[in-house]
């Protein structure tokens, strides 16, 4: 439910009883007076009550589905869902499933980073503050498992030869993913360089 008319003796009242039935603060819906309460007769004969209108206010997050939603029915996905599928104090996940993965990935992640990029921006630009990223069939939680055992390994060639280690271009989230996997180790160092679509993560001795 979306919007509701409540009726009572009161604006004030009115608005409360319809939040209390959409279930959403006052900073979380728009509200419209269709009706002011009337007096009647000797003040009760005749009288209207108060009737306002309270419709909830789409979310960030629910702006950025319906653009990436949008936005891959363009691009010739069909029969896709999009929906949030985690929210943390740090960051939104939303996933989208069904259509062709290929389509919307692209090589080493590059079509996909872009769509994320692109809904990240309706996302902040509609007031969202957090982090957020788009996965497609589960293919970014894959990848980071990947990514992750890659890095380790690679690390350890480092170490055993003494010498850095380059890695392939990536995109900036698979970048990143290789930062976070090895910044706990005190031997390691990671950078990046290069420009796009060519940076790529050198895996180093301290």
């Amino acid at each position: 439910m979306t919007s509701v008319e409540k009726s009572a003796k009161t604006v004030d009242e009115a608005i409360t009883l319809a939040l209390a039935e959409l279930g959403i603060a006052l900073e979380q819906a728009e509200v419209t007076v269709l009706d002011e309460p009337t007096r009647g007769f000797f003040g009760f004969l005749g009288g209207k009550p108060a009737r306002v209108k309270v419709v909830r206010k789409s979310s960030s997050e629910d702006v950025a589905v319906v653009f990436l939603e949008q936005l891959v029915n363009k691009m010739g996905a069909t029969s896709v869902t999009c929906a949030v599928s985690k929210e943390t104090d740090e960051g939104v996940h939303i996933d989208v499933v069904g259509g062709s993965s290929g389509l919307l990935i692209g090589k080493r992640g590059q079509t996909l980073d872009a769509i994320q990029q692109l809904t990240a921006l309706i996302y902040s630009r509609s007031g969202g503050t957090k982090r957020l990223t788009v996965d497609v069939n589960n293919y970014r939680a894959k990848r980071i498992e990947s990514l992750e055992e890659m890095s380790l390994k690679l690390a350890e060639k480092a170490k055993r030869t003494g010498r850095r280690v380059i890695l392939e271009p990536m995109g900036a989230f698979d970048r990143r993913v290789v930062h976070m996997a090895l910044q706990q180790d005190r031997e390691i160092v990671t950078y990046s360089e290069g420009d796009e679509p060519y940076r790529k993560v050198i895996i180093a001795l301290r």
